[in-house]
């Protein structure tokens, strides 16, 4: 459970910074925090020699990184739900048997690091979609 909490820490933290640095304006920002969390999983499978999680590990980050340069054109909101998606699959990695490499934390940590960020960029969305309140 403490990893669990640490990823919604840090998550929080990452989403805060971002937003106080205004580097979550820059449409490119949530994409590319998608690439660079979809290729943890591959770094793991590499540090555990196993060429088959490795083969495994990186078609799963494809995906991913299609989702976030698509993404990147289509709207912040398909890059969201990716990030939240790679969440679910953080989760659900030990169970799905692809747990090769990862130290047993990892799954509660990036997962709850993934939530907070994909939350976050649906809220940045609606920040930007909002209408503006009429001037009085």
């Amino acid at each position: 459970m403490p990893a669990l909490r640490w990823g919604l820490l840090i998550g929080l933290g990452v989403a805060a910074l971002a937003r106080l640095r205004r580097f979550d304006r820059d449409r490119s920002f949530y994409p590319t925090v998608l690439i660079v969390i979809a290729t943890y999983l591959v770094l793991f499978a590499v540090l555990s020699g196993d060429g088959t999680a490795v083969l495994t590990q990186s078609a799963v980050a494809a995906g991913f990184i299609a989702v976030a340069l698509v993404g990147h054109r289509a709207g912040i909101a398909l890059v969201a739900a990716g990030i939240a998606a790679h969440g679910v699959y953080d989760f659900a990695y030990a169970t799905l048997g692809l747990d090769h490499g990862a130290p047993p934390w990892w799954p509660a940590f990036c997962g709850a690091v993934d939530i907070v960020l994909a939350a976050a960029a649906m809220v940045g969305l609606k920040r930007k979609t909002a209408p503006a309140s009429p001037a009085s």
